[in-house]
């Protein structure tokens, strides 16, 4: 799932209130506990973090550059 700069935005203001209800972009989602709502928040910044890449069968691939120097 592609995460947005805003439904990250939404998890760190429901951190910082220790709601568990999150929404965002029209979605609503109530997590478990704090644990797992800072687990999301941590794969959000993860994913969003990570260069974009073209797309094969809902995955995200990059390539990657090898400089060799003798």
């Amino acid at each position: 799932m592609a995460f947005t700069a805003q439904d990250l935005a939404a998890v760190e203001a429901a951190i910082a209130s220790g709601e568990l209800t999150v929404t965002a972009n029209g979605r609503t989602v109530t997590y478990r506990s704090m644990s797992d709502l800072l687990r999301a928040r941590d794969l959000m910044k993860t994913e969003l973090q990570q260069p974009a890449g073209p797309k094969i069968g809902g995955r995200s691939y990059a390539l990657a550059r090898f400089d060799c120097q003798e």
